[in-house]
């Protein structure tokens, strides 16, 4: 089997994401550490420029870990060259030169770059829209196109570290020529700094690519299954059939009821949805396929088409009207009519990339009436996407997806209750796992982009951001707001939440849909006896399978609570004498008889060893049992870095492991 990109991600992998550019308003919004990481990115840009001086430069962003810069020179960075750089660096923030604002106007800004041999900012000076004024920043002998802000000196700049280096395409377009990208980090004092250096190094040893592959819990095979598609080895499997059976109980206790759906779907299923053509690169390409009846059909439909351009062409020769009394207007649009009836014919069928219009279809596949609703469909739908195989991450990026997916049919009526029992299974989630840190990102519209990025509904948007922001302001919950960040169809939020070590990850999505149930034509019988159209929300608490284990394993480093560990208990004996192995036997199999994960050690080795084993393989609790426990109906009980707890007997033992597994608890 062939480890991929996922078990061994190349580091020089290219970037293919443009940056966005920022506003003005948004350069004005920058806090005081992102300042400091962009003025650090010059700094690092004029170090590499003294060292280089050949370097052609290109853009050089604060992130939300650090920095990067842009650069194009025949010299190929490695992490030897790091010191250097820092060195120069160094100098740079010793000799406390200042940031200096120029404006110039276009043709000055071009003839420098001209004269510098600067294509990149040439091409990067087209980027800034005309009426902007177009300013540099100067410190010492080095200048960069930049709109800021900076802070005042280098000197101001104290701690910083250079982490990697990658390559980039330019404008993230394959296309183009790729660069060398180097990524550093800063921060206001060398603690913070040091401080975010260790929670680095932790998250190494947290990483779930290793630690799966050290429990066994998860593989990949690009040479026979393809990248990007997880294996579930079966202690793997474990965690998804916990998550899975978590999901359901508390789905039925809320009035979910479950649904299935096929992988696969027509392609007019997605274009009524919207999602084609522009969610079209993110899913894998069309199979087609065409019963004999359709192919019939759709030829007779292609015989027609081709009537009407050859009529067309006619049309456009002729002095006067055809017979029929059709413009040549008319005919191109019965053309047009006809091209899009033999597209949405049905011999194109796509791998689902998402469960809604499947049970949009399954709402619309009953008369239903306000007496139905709300009506709450869940399911545990494989979703496959085509992300680009440089993007892949472990289990945090994948092709192939089992999601926690579910979608509330709703009245507007019922719409804050439903939305806000929704954040309330969040929540309940949050406390099973040991999850103190979140925050949830309310993602509204842009009224510039409606027709564009957004459903064209302004009234419709208002009132659903509205009901959003009430609901979420009534309930207590820790939100911020994120404007031009919305779904096409209406607004969401995304669940944001912080592992044990602080880091953060994006696990799971809240969404509400105006728009889309209309396509489809879903209505209900309201109680006047008319039909109207129900919201939809669309959530996703546990996210999927793969993403919400990749982080359960970096959270609890492979240490899970006892519920949900692969391995629960194990059994070690002090020996191998027949009478105590018996006993042992006996205690696995009462264990197992409550379906607690059970398994002995009753080998001749010593039991250091057979201990060493055990918490190597992140076993919750091992049972040690000797001649005296045998005796006195006893365990002795370790529990994996937590050590040794003592005996106690048997039956409480077993009884407290099992209400542990039941409650769900999360030591």
């Amino acid at each position: 089997m062939n480890n991929d990109a996922e078990n061994n991600p190349q580091p020089m992998a290219a970037a293919k994401t443009e940056v966005q550019r920022k506003t003005l308003d948004q350069r004005e919004q920058m806090n005081e550490l992102m300042r400091l990481r962009h003025s650090a990115a010059h700094m690092m840009a004029a170090a590499v420029c003294r060292l280089w001086p050949e370097a052609r430069l290109d853009i050089g962003p604060p992130t939300e870990e650090g920095f990067y810069y842009d650069f194009d020179l025949p010299h190929r960075f490695s992490p030897e060259d790091f010191p250097r750089i820092e060195e120069e660096m160094r100098k740079i923030a010793k000799e406390n030169q200042v940031f200096e604002k120029t404006v110039r106007t276009r043709e000055e800004a071009r003839a420098h770059f001209v004269a510098k041999g600067q294509t990149y900012k040439l091409e990067r000076l087209g980027d800034i829209p005309e009426g902007e004024a177009i300013s540099f920043f100067q410190n010492g002998e080095f200048i960069d196109l930049c709109a800021g802000p900076h802070v005042m000196r280098t000197g101001n700049v104290k701690a910083y570290k250079l982490l990697s280096v990658a390559s980039a395409y330019f404008r993230g377009n394959e296309k183009n020529p790729q660069l060398q990208r180097l990524y550093g980090t800063a921060f206001r004092n060398k603690e913070e700094l040091e401080n975010w250096v260790k929670m680095q190094e932790e998250a190494k040893r947290r990483d779930h690519r290793r630690i799966g592959q050290e429990m066994g819990l998860f593989a990949f095979d690009s040479e026979y299954v393809g990248p990007g598609l997880a294996l579930w080895l079966p202690k793997g499997g474990v965690l998804v059939e916990e998550l899975e059976k978590l999901a359901k109980e508390a789905e039925f206790q809320a009035g979910y009821v479950r649904v299935r759906t096929p992988h696969l779907a027509k392609e007019k299923m997605y274009r009524t949805s919207g999602h084609l053509p522009y969610y079209a690169e993110s899913m894998f390409p069309p199979m087609e396929m065409l019963e004999e009846d359709e192919r019939k059909r759709r030829d007779v439909l292609v015989e027609k088409r081709a009537d009407l351009i050859q009529l067309a062409d006619s049309l456009e020769k002729a002095v006067s009207p055809n017979p029929a009394g059709l413009t040549l207007e008319q005919v191109r649009h019965d053309i047009a009519k006809l091209e899009t009836e033999i597209s949405l014919f049905g011999g194109r069928y796509y791998l689902k990339a998402m469960n809604c219009p499947h049970h949009h279809r399954i709402f619309a596949a009953e008369p239903r009436s306000y007496r139905d609703l709300p009506l709450r469909l869940a399911e545990y739908g494989t979703c496959y996407r085509y992300e680009q195989s440089g993007e892949l991450f472990g289990l945090m990026r994948v092709r192939a997806l089992q999601m926690n997916d579910a979608h509330i049919y709703c009245t507007a009526e019922q719409f804050a209750d439903e939305f806000r029992a929704v954040n309330e299974m969040y929540l309940k989630y949050f406390k099973i796992f040991g999850l103190d840190k979140y925050q949830m990102r309310f993602s509204t519209h842009d009224p510039a982009r409606l027709g564009q990025k957004f459903v064209n509904e302004p009234e419709l948007w208002l009132k659903t951001e509205d009901m959003v922001r009430r609901v979420l302001i009534e309930s207590g919950i820790n939100f911020v707001e994120v404007p031009n960040e919305a779904a096409f169809y209406g607004p969401k939020i995304d669940v944001q939440v912080w592992s044990a070590i602080g880091r953060e990850f994006t696990i799971a999505t809240n969404q509400v849909d105006f728009a889309v149930p209309a396509r489809f034509g879903l209505a209900y019988r309201d109680r006047d006896n008319t039909d109207k159209v129900p919201l939809c929300i669309h959530r996703a608490p546990l996210g999927t399978h793969e993403r919400f284990i990749g982080f359960l394993i970096e959270h609890y480093a492979g240490n899970f609570p006892l519920w949900l560990a692969p391995e629960q208990v194990r059994v070690l004996t002090l020996g191998d004498d027949e009478p105590l192995v018996a006993y042992a036997r006996g205690v696995v199999e009462e264990l197992r008889s409550h379906f607690v994960r059970a398994e002995g050690d009753y080998t001749t080795n010593k039991i250091n060893g057979k201990v060493q084993d055990a918490e190597k393989a992140r076993v919750h609790t091992m049972l040690v049992i000797g001649g005296r426990d045998r005796e006195a109906g006893a365990v002795s009980v370790r529990v994996h870095g937590k050590g040794n707890l003592g005996a106690r007997p048997r039956g409480e033992v077993i009884a407290d492991l099992v209400q542990s597994i039941r409650e769900r608890r999360s030591h």
